[in-house]
This record gives structure tokens, C-alpha cells and sequence, in this order.
């Protein structure tokens, strides 16, 4: 089975993906789903119909009870989820699984992964064909385990700034982290919103790094994404405004192209 999983890890690195870009002097569009939702089967199609739509970069969510970043409507996809019977190891079979070669980003807490186990988790993660990990309650202080597994098997680990980072803090998260750093655009939890606000922009000209800089919580719009990418965002990270149309359950991978689509137009002609 080792030599299977092995055989099978050939997705795009993340820094792969950025070099692509950076080349055509394109942004970066990552998407938020939530895997298992509505069902370990559909999660199959939402990830190849956000591929078609022109997503760069996937961030698949792994279901936990007690997700103290997300809004409402991730902390409803992640209760689907786990009601539909997603765990670990049918999230790793999923990854593998997938027919898409963009890179993929695991975005969870750190209790399912303490529970499983570290080294086990990450080398699992890699083995499946996961290029990054995101864990936004584990402090960059205290990530030190996590980052030596994460560097032994070749994942990106990838911290989130907030505009309430400490300039001293942003410098020991820019030495640890690698992929791209995650800019959250305002104080609070996922979910989307109608503006960008005034201090997004301020963090991103306060980031000084060659680490992409990727912005989420509350992009839900072609007009937000191109305003983020004039400002200079590498990338623009949406993910309640996907789910909400897998919640809706009409038309969804139809409806998912289209708005992948959307942004990755107007993040286009920003660039």
C-alpha cells in the first residue's frame, strides 16, 4: 500500500504552482471546500468542477466539532460532513483519489491531528498527495513538531497573519512558514462580506516577504478579488461563498464552475 500511495503523490507543489503563475504575472485563485460535504461521493465532483472553473489551489477542509475560526457556514459543512461519516482515513483516500492536478491544502485543527498523530498525520497527508497544511489554532510558537514532519516529507505549512499580528510575531512566522502566508483580512471568523476592508491593504504592505501572499475571510465577489489583487495579494483565498452553494444543493457543480470562473477573471485582469 506504501509503494501505491507513493506512486500515486505527483500533484503540483504549491511553490510549483506559484513559479507557473509569477511567470504569466497571474494571481492565484485558492478555494475553501469542506471534504465530505454533502457526501465522500460528491466531494469527488465540487473538487474537479472548481478545477475546471480555473482554481489554482484547493484548500480541503477535514470536519472538526469545534472549528473556532470558521463562520456559520463552514461550521454547517463541516456538521455535514461528519454526519455523512467523513474521518481521517477516508479523508486521506479521498485525496488520493482525486484526478486533479492542482496542488491541495488541508486546512483543520490541531486536535485531530494530535489525536492521530503528528508524524503519522503529516506523513499520511503527504502520502496521499497533499502539497500544504493549514492549522489556524496551533500558535507558530508552538508548531515546532509540525514543522520538522512537515519539512521530512515535503509539505508546506502555512501560518495565518491577521491585522492584529505584532510586526515581531509576522517575522517568526515568515521564518517558519513556506507555501504562501495566509492574510486574514479582518478580525473575526470565515464568512463572506460585501467590502475589503481599509486594513487588508495595510497588512498587506506591512507583510514584507518572496512568500506569496494569499488573502481570505470574506472574498465572496470578482470585484473584491480584483481590488485584493491590485493591492497586491499573490492570491485571493474564497471559501463560504462555495459552500454556501454546495447548502443550497441546486445545480452545484454547474453553479461552482461558473463562479470559479468569475473570479478568476477579474483576478486576471487586475494582474
Amino acid at each position: 500500500m506504501r509503494t501505491e500511495l507513493k506512486k500515486q503523490n505527483k500533484r503540483q507543489k504549491i511553490s510549483e504552482k506559484f513559479g507557473e503563475l509569477k511567470q504569466k504575472n497571474e494571481g492565484a485563485l485558492i478555494s475553501y471546500v469542506m471534504a465530505g460535504d454533502p457526501s465522500l461521493e460528491a466531494s469527488s465532483g465540487i473538487v474537479k468542477a472548481l478545477v475546471k472553473g480555473g482554481v489554482d489551489i484547493i484548500e480541503l477542509g477535514f470536519p472538526f466539532s469545534d472549528p473556532v475560526a470558521d463562520g456559520p457556514t463552514i461550521q454547517v459543512a463541516g456538521q455535514r460532513a461528519l454526519a455523512a461519516g467523513m474521518d481521517i482515513e477516508r479523508y486521506f483516500e479521498l485525496v488520493r483519489d482525486l484526478e486533479v492536478d492542482v496542488p491541495l491544502v488541508c486546512m483543520t485543527y490541531y486536535n485531530p491531528v494530535f489525536r492521530y498523530g503528528v508524524e503519522k498525520f503529516v506523513e499520511n497527508a503527504s502520502d496521499a498527495g497533499i502539497s500544504g497544511l493549514i492549522i489556524p489554532d496551533i500558535p507558530v510558537e508552538e508548531a515546532a513538531d509540525l514543522k520538522t514532519n512537515c519539512d521530512t516529507h515535503g509539505i508546506d505549512l502555512i501560518f495565518l497573519v491577521a491585522p492584529s499580528t505584532t510586526d515581531a510575531r509576522i517575522q517568526k512566522i515568515l521564518k517558519r512558514g513556506s507555501g504562501f502566508i495566509y492574510l486574514v483580512s479582518r478580525l473575526g471568523v470565515t464568512g463572506e462580506r460585501d467590502d475589503v476592508a481599509a486594513s487588508t491593504k495595510e497588512l498587506l504592505a506591512r507583510v514584507k516577504t518572496d512568500i506569496p501572499k494569499a488573502v481570505g475571510f470574506g472574498i465572496s465577489s470578482g470585484k473584491q478579488a480584483a481590488e485584493l489583487r491590485k493591492a497586491g495579494a499573490d492570491a485571493v483565498i474564497v471559501g463560504s461563498a462555495f459552500v454556501r452553494i454546495i447548502e443550497e444543493g441546486k445545480d452545484v457543480n454547474e453553479r461552482l464552475e461558473t463562479l470559479a470562473r468569475e473570479l478568476k477573471s477579474s483576478i486576471l485582469k487586475a494582474s
